[in-house]
Formats: C-alpha cells, sequence, structure tokens
C-alpha cells in the first residue's frame, strides 16, 4: 500500500490489488476512509468521515490530481 501524499491527518494512498480499476486513492484519517476517483475526481465510498471532512479532502485530491495520476501511473504501469 504505497502511500502517496500525507496531508495534515489524512494518508493517500494506493492498495497494490487495485490496477484492474480506474485511477483512484484511497484517503485514511484513523478508523476513517474514503476512496476517489482520479479522472473525473469524484467520491466512490466514504465510511465514518464527516460531509465537511470530505469536503476537505476532496480539495486536496483536486489541488494533487495530476500528481496522484503519476504516482498511480507510475505505481501501476512502471
Amino acid at each position: 500500500m504505497p502511500t502517496v501524499l500525507r496531508s495534515g491527518p489524512y494518508r493517500l494512498f494506493f492498495y497494490a490489488g487495485d490496477q484492474d480499476e480506474p485511477p483512484h486513492v484511497h484517503v485514511e484519517r484513523d478508523e476513517c476512509e474514503a476512496k476517489f476517483w482520479l479522472d473525473p475526481i469524484r467520491l466512490q465510498s466514504s465510511h465514518r468521515f464527516t460531509a465537511s471532512e470530505i469536503n476537505k479532502i476532496e480539495k486536496i485530491v483536486v489541488e494533487n490530481q495530476q500528481s496522484l495520476l503519476k504516482g498511480w501511473n507510475e505505481f501501476f504501469n512502471g
């Protein structure tokens, strides 16, 4: 599970087994987790995050979209 970004309390990462899905990133903090598709950016799922936190996380994903996509491509396409 490579971490591609840390922002405040959030860790953004990929699961190694996710290569057959479209590019996306998982986000975790404590017992909370969310999954965002990267192109176009949209929330796929969320567990235990509040709506306001999801909005904050989405801003982080938007601001870092290109580097997250680059990380996805480097990890899964070598």
